[in-house]
């Protein structure tokens, strides 16, 4: 997920990881925005997801309606290059995980971090996968 922190625009974006052995349900996605929420440390958050359908099933649909500080945006099926996290990955494949035998899920976990680590270090990269998809963050300007 890439963030941008509207309270204090110098923090500037945010990536948030997270990885797990299996797939994702309901449960483990709800317990993934958790964190987000503490993350963000409860401020408002925009969230484009794909249409996985984990993404929208009636728990989460249900439990997000309940969340003052969420709004889950859907993007068109079929529209990868729509999605900021699809770039991020290609450069994180096409460096860290690039030829990675990993033995072990840690392997790649690590590798994957590293790779995060990287694209945070950059100023740019981060907006460069927004600006690719043709997706634009405007942070309202503070009222006096």
């Amino acid at each position: 997920m890439l963030g941008h922190h509207a309270a204090d625009p110098e923090r500037g974006p945010r990536l948030c990881f997270h990885l797990k052995p299996g797939s994702y349900d309901t449960t483990s996605l709800i317990e993934v925005l958790e964190q987000i929420k503490t993350f963000h440390a409860g401020e408002p958050v925009v969230l484009i997801w794909d249409g996985l359908s984990a993404h929208w099933s009636r728990g989460i649909r249900v439990w997000a309606a309940e969340q003052d500080w969420l709004t889950l945006e859907r993007l068109p099926a079929y529209e990868p290059e729509l999605n900021p996290v699809e770039l991020l990955w290609s450069a994180i494949k096409t460096r860290e995980l690039a030829n990675l035998a990993g033995g072990h899920l840690a392997d790649v976990a690590d590798a994957a971090e590293r790779g995060i680590h990287r694209v945070c270090s950059s100023e740019q990269l981060p907006w460069s996968f927004l600006t690719h998809t043709g997706l634009t963050i405007h942070p309202e300007t503070p009222q006096n």
